[in-house]
């Protein structure tokens, strides 16, 4: 479910909207998807409220784009990110972009970008509005980045709890597979994301799809060697048993 780390990124991050604590594994995650090229925080920087993400911002290399707050009640960070998104976009210099926030208010900007080719990369809190997540290729709840994944094995999440994966899972499975009912996990794991954009294994507690399939017991699981020094290849199939 990774992308594709050559991939050329501008990260714009909405700091008034993030938390501060995130900032080194934000960009890690992100190296899963692509390379930074840009990477930009927005805020009124003279505000007290900002001193968390201060500390952030030479430590990963983050440059600080000052918007003052000129009226209350109206949000001059939100515009100031979406000018220069637009901008970024007409240099057809990248890829993608990820957005960092959990405000509805970039759902617009979200869905212009992907409408331009580009690949948007979502992250923001569980509170994120399901317009912004939908609007995005791929939506990372931050909290994901923050909390350790539970051991891979069957006890680490109660079945109940994985109940309402399971139907998404099966269905999946069944789109991918072919005569014999085989599926590549990675190609599952692609058609999942397609209809939810927020799908991560470590919401349910497992730090890789494999872990979290593997945790239902409803599954078979088979690894295929490919040759040429490659990974072997993950397929999975309904249970039969």
């Amino acid at each position: 479910m990774d992308g594709d780390t050559t991939a050329r990124l501008a990260v714009l991050i909405d700091a008034d909207n993030a938390p501060p604590g995130i900032g080194a594994a934000l960009l890690a995650e992100i190296a899963k998807y692509g390379t930074a090229n840009v990477k930009r925080a927005y805020g009124d920087w003279t505000s007290t409220s900002l001193r968390g993400w201060k500390e952030q911002l030479l430590a990963q290399s983050i440059q600080p784009i000052q918007q003052f707050a000129y009226t209350t009640g109206k949000n001059a960070t939100d515009s100031a990110l979406i000018i220069d998104a637009m901008d970024l976009l007409y240099t057809a210099r990248f890829d993608g972009f990820c957005l960092v926030s959990s405000d509805s208010d970039f759902t617009r900007l979200a869905a212009r970008i992907r409408e331009s080719g580009l690949t948007v990369y979502g992250f923001g809190e569980r509170k994120t509005p399901k317009p912004f997540v939908s609007a995005c290729d791929k939506f990372i709840y931050t909290e994901n980045l923050l909390a350790p994944a539970a051991p891979a094995t069957a006890a680490a999440e109660p079945k109940s709890s994985l109940a309402s994966v399971t139907t998404l899972l099966r269905n999946a499975v069944q789109a991918a597979s072919d005569d014999d009912g085989w599926a590549p996990l990675a190609y599952v794991g692609n058609i999942i994301v397609k209809q939810r954009p927020d799908f991560d294994p470590r919401t349910y507690g497992y730090a890789k799809l494999s872990d979290l399939v593997t945790a239902t017991s409803l599954f078979e699981t088979q690894r295929r060697a490919v040759g040429d020094g490659k990974p072997n290849v993950i397929y999975v199939r309904t249970g039969t048993g």
